[in-house]
């Protein structure tokens, strides 16, 4: 089969104004960057239109390092839906150029089941992660200026929280100290950077409603303390205006095309693991305006992705999906059986039946927030149809709907079965509405307790001193009342990443708590979790190349 690239490269694109025209946009409104992607204007979205359309959240089992392919069969499902004769649109997450350059070299769906152009997605594509980390820079180097000007008044402040951002995977940077080399250099101060995705600016962007209420939540990030103990914000730097103007127009959901030319939007980009995992709000809302079906995917495994999809974006939006997808492949399954690594891709029905665990607790998790379930089977070239076969006699035991696909190898055609079962169980079965794990009115330590127990399987929970002290100033704050968005391990129900299946009566250690009172939830820290990843010992960057004037090595 041909490469993710070959493949993307052979399309025939159609320009983005008829992709936008077709599925219903007016062509005049799309703020074209280039021929193939455009922006879309805020103003389109339409609460009535999304009102009469359906919402469908794809997720995944845990994961291992090579994923499930989930954003692939997002798009597929997307292309099959039309396939059939419904109009239906995908929202995805922007690739980060992180693991683009580290682990995985892509995030822009695979094979014949891709959003287009793959390059520009997948590298600078519209700058809006550079708009991110440029904001977020920029409060960083104001804020250092505020501390420089007042070093020696008493308007300073004791206790700084905000730290810089780089969308490169470099574990150099998650400790350092600025300010060296004299004090026409600034204060020495010791300081960090977490990765783009986990900027709580990445965060607002993809919560916020309109502009206003960009400018609201960027206004209310907590920079740090004063000496007397009062929150210091960047409405108090005096800089929410400037800040906003940075973000103006990265704001605005971004425009592309699938390999089969259908609308599909691909706004943000928090990783699941250490943020909450979900594209833009206003994306979703555009692509419910547009599409008969809306497709929108939540990153890494539904402990993850989906809990935060669920409890967060739509806690605070009032979206309620008809239907969860939970994408399972058998490379996936083995390893949750036992099956050591490297034999994930050898027949073994042992194994898989043994993985199957891993499969349940999924859906027993995504059941208690009333969604109606169904499972597709991404069919890769090693799988047996006696392996497809087991799982789907599980599932029909489970009392939940299986369609294998196969949209990597063949796009929409692939996931006609899964496109139809989709259909016909949103018309029968559709989800009832979302039940939340916990109240707003719930402590921290009841929210984080709710979330450990009831969807990780957690015996106990325990808190270093750090974040003892993270509860209190919660309290102090009054701002107990946000979700809470956990950030640990994808790789496992518990926070050790080599735990698979379904580990049981584990404890789990909150490290710390960040508030991220702009975004308004907070981020409990779990485990060794890093804000900042590190690079493979083979990153992708060695296969990425420029060859007579082609990009190789992009997937």
């Amino acid at each position: 089969m041909k490469t993710d690239i070959e493949i993307a490269r052979e399309t025939k694109l159609m320009k983005i104004k008829d992709v936008a025209e077709q599925s219903g946009m007016p062509r005049e409104e799309i703020h074209h960057y280039g021929s193939y992607i455009a922006k879309v204007p805020l103003h389109l979205i339409d609460e009535a239109e999304m009102a009469r359309h359906n919402l469908i959240l794809v997720t995944a089992i845990t994961p291992n390092k090579a994923g499930v392919g989930k954003t692939t069969v997002s798009i597929g499902l997307a292309l099959g839906l039309n396939r059939i004769g419904k109009r239906a649109i995908v929202a995805l997450r922007e690739p980060s150029l992180g693991p683009c350059f580290g682990m995985k070299g892509g995030a822009a769906g695979g094979g014949y089941a891709q959003v287009l152009p793959m390059e520009n997605i997948n590298l600078h594509f519209t700058g809006d992660f550079h708009a991110v980390t440029s904001a977020h820079n920029m409060i960083t180097a104001l804020l250092d200026n505020y501390l420089y000007q007042n070093r020696n008044s008493c308007v300073g402040l004791k206790e700084i929280k905000w730290k810089r951002v780089l969308d490169v995977n470099d574990r150099s940077l998650r400790d350092i100290v600025t300010g060296l080399g004299g004090s026409a250099n600034g204060i020495p101060t010791e300081t960090g950077f977490d990765i783009t995705p986990a900027s709580e600016i990445m965060a607002i962007l993809c919560l916020a409603t309109d502009l206003e209420d960009l400018k609201r939540r960027v206004g209310n990030i907590l920079l740090g303390y004063t000496y007397d103990n009062k929150p210091f914000t960047v409405r108090d730097l005096g800089v929410a205006g400037a800040i906003t103007v940075l973000l103006k127009d990265a704001l605005l959901p971004n425009l592309v095309q699938t390999t089969e030319h259908t609308a599909a939007f691909v706004h943000g980009g928090p990783f699941a693991n250490i943020a909450h995992g979900c594209n833009s709000v206003l994306a979703t809302k555009m692509a419910l305006t547009y599409g008969d079906y809306a497709i929108t995917e939540a990153g890494f495994g539904a402990d993850l992705g989906a809990e935060k999809f669920f409890n967060i974006k739509c806690r605070k939006t009032g979206l309620q999906p008809k239907l969860t997808v939970i994408v399972a492949t058998a490379q996936s399954l083995k390893l949750h059986g036992g099956v050591p690594e490297a034999a994930i891709k050898e027949p073994n029905l042992e194994g898989l039946k043994r993985g199957l665990a891993n499969l349940d607790k999924h859906v027993e998790n995504m059941r208690k927030f009333g969604q109606e379930v169904i499972v597709t089977f991404n069919r890769f070239a090693t799988d047996t149809d006696e392996e497809i076969a087991l799982v789907a006699e599980h599932c029909r035991a489970l009392g939940v709907g299986f369609a294998p696909n196969t949209v990597f190898a063949e796009g929409g055609k692939g996931a006609e079965e899964l496109a139809q079962l989709v259909v016909d169980t949103i018309a029968q079965h559709p989800s009832a509405p979302l039940r939340f794990t916990y109240e707003d009115a719930d402590s921290v330590r009841e929210k984080i307790a709710k979330v450990t127990h009831e969807i990780y399987g957690a015996g106990a929970v325990t808190y270093t001193t750090l974040a003892e002290k993270k509860l209190k100033q919660i309290e102090e704050l009054g701002i107990a009342h946000y979700p809470i968005c956990i950030a640990k391990t994808q790789y496992s129900f518990s926070s050790d990443p080599k735990a698979y299946g379904v580990a049981k009566d584990f404890e789990l250690k909150v490290r710390d708590i960040v508030i991220n009172n702009g975004a308004e939830m907070l981020v409990v820290i779990m485990g060794e979790i890093m804000r900042m990843p590190g690079l493979p010992k083979e990153p992708q960057a060695r296969h990425i190349d420029l060859v007579n004037g082609l990009v190789e090595g992009l997937s």
